[in-house]
């Protein structure tokens, strides 16, 4: 549909190729408004002689920057606060701050009598463990920033843990749980001061959390939703201030608790559930923020598909200039982190390799685990394949930090503890030349001839 001549222009900040960014920018375009996506490609802010400018301009700006999944999450905000002080934004910085910060947002909700778990963060490693017989003998350890379950952990509190995962605060939490046997929470999607869907999700086999990217099942009960539940997840977002979030409840003996709150929360999830998509009413949201208008009628019909097709306002993306992409060595000098701890080790390159694969006694030695699951790996020219456990791993390279679900083996009659996969080198150029293990000198280190 062509934008009329009072069509409001909605930009949705961000930087990575989303589904629900396309959605959002697709529904904008088809309530007769226009889309621009703000992405390093067209995105400039100017100031010259004192008057500020955005380039593109926009009316107002939807903020989706997945702060959780970077390792500079500060660079994201500070460019979402600039944009906020230049036009209307939805999901401003200091409410995003707030949510992508797990105990902040249970420091913040719990200030507002809304229940959530009993959770404490120390940042030394005695006061951490002094504390943490009080959630039984079973607790739930994360780190401060996480997404799609990275960085949770159900421990035995019987084991001392650690204060930090490689660069991330990390704290203790109360687990709570009606029934053993059934792992579940409750997502509940509001948008504005309204909810548009609600789903229970379901932890897979062999896991307890129930993340639809970790292959958890999903229900609609969108009509089912408890009164208790519906106020809290109301209340909740707005305690937080958000304009749009996934708030995550779990059901205990005594009513209802806040768990997480996703300001990034995806769609996929509850549209396979719900049969609903929130991209039409965050985008009628924002509409709205400023003052324009759309048709209640179109938004109810364009909710009932998820169009998540490359949206007319992408951009042209530019290449990666070359040395972009960083290097890293056939062997290469890397910190590994669990739940007890972190330590230095040298790690093998392996582009033949699907997953990144950790040896037993190194495991142990930093926590890592739970097993989450087991997976088959063969090697050579076996046909078939050994079973291995599978544990959430970070693994610290150059300081920058990767999340990823390693499996376990006994590498003890191998040179080198930690096995790199593609799971790691996707974000990487191999250079086979270059080993932390010897004593040559890289090439961009050779000594000057006097």
């Amino acid at each position: 549909m062509d934008p009329s001549d009072d069509a409001i222009r909605v930009g949705v900040l961000s930087l990575h190729n989303s589904k629900e960014t396309k959605a959002i920018l697709n529904a904008v375009e088809d309530l007769g408004h226009e889309p621009v996506w703000l992405r390093r490609e067209n995105t400039a802010v100017s100031i010259r002689d004192g008057e500020v400018s955005l380039e593109p301009d926009v009316d107002v700006v939807a903020n989706r920057l997945l702060l959780s999944n970077t390792e500079e999450p500060a660079e994201g905000l500070g460019l979402a606060a600039t944009f906020e002080r230049i036009r209307p934004m939805l999901n401003r910085p200091g409410a995003t701050l707030t949510a992508i910060h797990k105990f902040a947002t249970a420091a913040t909700l719990a200030d507002w009598n809304v229940r959530v778990p009993d959770a404490l963060l120390a940042l030394s490693n005695d006061r951490l463990n002094r504390g943490r017989e009080r959630f039984g003998d079973v607790g739930v350890y994360k780190t401060a920033i996480g997404t799609h379950g990275g960085g949770t952990w159900k421990v035995d509190l019987s084991e001392p843990v650690n204060p930090r995962v490689g660069n991330r605060q990390a704290f203790l939490q109360e687990l709570i749980e009606r029934d053993e046997t059934q792992h579940r929470d409750l997502r509940v999607y509001v948008v504005g001061d309204r909810i548009i869907g609600a789903m229970h999700r379901y932890a897979p086999e062999g896991d307890w959390r129930t993340n639809v990217a970790l292959g958890g099942a999903v229900e609609d009960v969108t009509d089912e939703i408890p009164a208790e539940a519906r106020e809290t997840a109301l209340y909740a977002a707005d305690v937080i201030d958000l304009d749009y979030v996934g708030v995550d409840l779990v059901e205990a003996n005594d009513g209802w608790y806040v768990l997480e709150m996703n300001p990034t929360a995806g769609f996929k999830g509850l549209y396979e559930a719900t049969g609903t998509s929130p991209a039409p009413y965050i985008a009628k949201h924002a509409i709205e923020h400023v003052g324009g208008s759309v048709d209640d009628d179109r938004v109810r019909e364009l909710a009932g598909s998820l169009d998540d097709s490359t949206p007319s306002s992408m951009p042209r993306e530019e290449r990666p200039a070359p040395g972009e992409t960083p290097t890293i060595g056939y062997i290469e000098d890397v910190v590994v982190s669990g739940t007890s701890g972190s330590q230095s080790t040298l790690a093998k390159s392996d582009t033949g390799a699907t997953r990144t694969s950790i040896d037993t006694s190194l495991a142990a030695a930093i926590g890592a685990g739970p097993i989450k699951s087991m997976t088959k790996v063969r090697s050579g020219s076996q046909k078939s394949g050994k079973a291995r456990p599978v544990v959430d791993l970070v693994v610290g390279i150059g300081g920058t930090q990767h999340t990823v679900t390693a499996s376990v083996e006994d590498r003890s009659h191998m040179n080198y503890p930690l096995l790199l996969g593609r799971d790691i080198l996707k974000h990487y150029q191999v250079d086979v030349r270059r080993r932390a293990d010897s004593d040559q000198p890289r090439p961009d280190e050779q000594p000057l001839e006097e």
